[in-house]
């Protein structure tokens, strides 16, 4: 299986200070030697938010510092980046024509698409993605961490 960590487990699994730090371990362990992939947008936001100081405050990261860290991770042999697929478009314009706009709906509606269209499962915090139908995805931090909703 390949998971396909949303942002917030990536900045979870490498901040100490992150509020879910022990939680994305755990699972990371538990998930025994599965393969972890980045995409473009969860590649791009975990750039993004590390070298955001109101994010990070203190302990914001240079882009240096943050490629350093991004190469170590992929260096990592459970850990890959994939490429968009093909049809990713109109899984997409499908995936958000029932829904209403949000303050992440744009990006949640891509992960959902990739994740979909690749055969990942997207794992996250976010609850928000139970909204997607059909979406493989682990929403940790629940009492019912894994679930598909048909």
């Amino acid at each position: 299986m390949t998971f396909l960590p949303d942002v917030n487990l990536w900045i979870a699994l490498t901040v100490s200070g992150h509020v879910h730090h022990r939680t994305a371990p755990a699972w990371l362990e538990e998930a025994g030697d599965e393969i972890l992939t980045f995409c473009r947008v969860t590649q791009m936001g975990f750039l993004r938010l590390l070298t955001n100081e109101r994010v990070m405050g203190a302990d914001v990261f240079t882009a240096d510092r943050e490629w350093s860290l991004l190469e170590r991770l992929r260096r990592h042999d459970r850990v890959t980046f994939s490429e968009e697929p093909a049809g990713i478009e109109r899984a997409r314009q499908m995936m958000t024509m029932p829904h209403k706009t949000g303050a992440h709906f744009w990006t949640d509606a891509y992960l959902a698409a990739f994740a979909m269209n690749t055969g990942c499962t997207l794992v996250t915090f976010d609850r928000g993605f139970h909204k997607f139908k059909k979406l493989p995805v682990r929403i940790l931090g629940t009492s019912t961490p894994s679930y598909q909703i048909s």
